[in-house]
């Protein structure tokens, strides 16, 4: 994990799971273990080195496993850790809030 203080919890937060791809790994890996080339695919527009960074980072923030299988050509699977799993909720929030952001949207545009 990172040695970052952080003034406050919302901060904290936005540290480990903030920017625009994070969010979006984690929401792909809330139901299922995944591997990197599936993950690419579900998200299009990531380059393959952001897609590792960003895995590499919340690996070492304590929210993804990542399991490399001894195989030619090796296999590696992502999931969420036990303590990664307790962000869903989190997630599950926004996703509701960007609902209702959207639905409201949609209703000032038909106007």
């Amino acid at each position: 994990m990172k040695n970052t203080e952080y003034s406050c919890p919302v901060e904290a937060t936005l540290g480990v799971i903030g920017g625009k791809w994070k969010t979006l790994i984690l929401w792909q890996l809330k139901e299922d273990v995944l591997r990197y080339n599936t993950l690419q695919q579900m998200l299009p527009g990531i380059s393959p080195r952001m897609l590792t960074k960003q895995l590499r980072e919340l690996e070492d923030d304590g929210i993804l496993n990542r399991k490399m299988y001894p195989e030619i050509p090796p296999r590696v699977e992502y999931s969420l850790t036990d303590f990664g799993k307790t962000i869903i909720p989190v997630l599950e929030a926004l996703a509701q809030w960007g609902l209702t952001y959207m639905d409201i949207r949609q209703d000032k545009n038909e106007k």
